[in-house]
């Protein structure tokens, strides 16, 4: 007499794919692609979903469901503004040779409407809380950058101010010099990107 001996449905259907994983391998001779990139194919079995093999252990639990943070960058062509989109916040990041002449802290006229179209967004945004935080490149001594950036995020916070006239926001205001560098340093190009302000906020989640 035989004996048929079924196994569990997970073992089969693991059995299977592997089946199908060695021998599509076998036939494979285009090139290889990151994990996690490969096409998806159908399920070679049908899965029962009441099967023991699919449950949590007995006291196990889900972690709780979160958002995935996603940001999107939106960069003008000459990199002088950059926006940063994310669930939770708006940041803009606006480089210092279009604010300001070098080594100074005074706003030239044209980067007050660029200040200007920023207030508009945080009153689109219904920001009650603002943060201005300047920064610089390498160049020169750490405290002549920490005072700088801090002058200059000073001057962008005073227009911003103005064009918002509302009593309900809150400013957070700081200079952190050559400290948190965006890009290389050892470079004009990356000294350039280094040496900017940056205002962000929160989205009003509408």
């Amino acid at each position: 007499m035989t004996t048929t001996r079924h196994l569990p449905l997970a073992v089969t259907a693991a059995a299977l794919l592997l089946l199908a994983s060695t021998t599509a391998r076998a036939d494979d001779t285009g090139p290889s692609v990151p994990p996690g990139t490969e096409p998806s194919a159908s399920a070679p079995v049908k899965v029962d979903p009441t099967d023991p093999d699919l449950k949590l252990p007995e006291g196990a639990t889900l972690a709780d469901p979160k958002v995935l943070d996603i940001k999107s960058v939106v960069e003008d062509q000459t990199g002088d503004e950059r926006r940063e989109d994310t669930n939770a916040d708006v940041k803009f990041a606006l480089q210092a040779e279009v604010l300001f002449s070098k080594d100074s802290a005074k706003l030239s006229g044209e980067s007050k409407a660029r200040i200007g179209a920023i207030a508009e967004e945080i009153k689109k945004q219904n920001a009650t809380q603002v943060r201005v935080f300047g920064f610089t490149d390498d160049l020169g001594s750490s405290a002549h950058g920490d005072v700088l950036s801090r002058q200059r995020a000073n001057a962008v916070q005073a227009v911003l101010d103005q064009d918002l006239n509302s009593a309900d926001i809150t400013f957070e205001v700081r200079g952190y010099g050559e400290q948190y560098p965006i890009a290389d340093n050892s470079t004009e190009e990356g000294r350039r990107k280094n040496r900017r302000v940056e205002v962000s906020f929160p989205r009003s989640g509408s």
